[in-house]
């Protein structure tokens, strides 16, 4: 399913980047199904790394990465999803800043994180990483109406329940938060914490790494 899904992922991309596409009424009702699209390959991918996980022969892998090159290397593979939601990104980072985290996993959290920040921000989007607190902060921030204060409350997914209205099932923030805490440092874990306001004035997803 999630090979069959990459494939649509790609065709669809490949397609609404062509400009007599995405102006075309149709490409115009294609390009929120992208983001549907993605989402479902998302939440499967996520679902195979909390399996695998769980039964303990996920190949961690701890490695130092440069900031920079990740952040944009995240904002290359979202730029379709992004420019069909007449979204701009500007990413911030200091050029020396290199950290250790597991690439593949935190890329799963910080791509979800800013496909869901270009659904609801109102065309403005701000990526960022920097020492803070004594680790690194990565930072997803939008313009749009922010995390309803419930929802801040509630924390991350292990603490709410299923709402079968709108189909949340929490299973993005369970999968961020348990790749946060995978990370550990001096007696320190990962974590990750959701807040309103920031740089844009609108919802803030934070991953904090040791």
């Amino acid at each position: 399913m999630k090979n069959s899904l990459n494939i649509l992922v790609g065709f669809m991309e490949e397609n609404l980047n062509k400009p007599e596409v995405r102006e075309h009424p149709l490409g115009k009702q294609m390009a929120p199904m992208l983001y549907e699209v993605k989402r479902l390959n998302g939440n499967l991918i996520q679902l195979l790394t909390l399996y695998k996980v769980d039964q303990k022969f996920y190949p961690f892998d701890l490695a130092e990465n440069s900031l920079e090159e990740f952040l944009v290397e995240i904002g290359q593979q979202s730029a379709t999803l992004l420019s069909t939601h007449n979204a701009e990104l500007a990413i911030d980072v200091d050029s020396a800043l290199y950290w250790y985290f597991d690439r593949d996993l935190v890329t799963g959290v910080v791509s979800h994180a800013l496909n869901n920040a270009s659904r609801y921000s109102r065309g403005k989007l701000h990526l960022s990483a920097a020492e803070a607190d004594g680790g690194l902060e990565i930072r997803v921030e939008d313009n749009g109406s922010g995390y309803p204060q419930a929802m801040i409350e509630a924390g991350h997914a292990a603490n709410r329940g299923v709402s079968f209205g709108d189909g949340s099932t929490g299973l993005g923030l369970y999968f961020s938060a348990l790749v946060a805490q995978m990370h550990k440092n001096r007696g320190q874990a990962g974590r990750i914490r959701l807040e309103n306001g920031g740089r844009l004035g609108g919802g803030c997803f934070v991953l904090w790494l040791p």
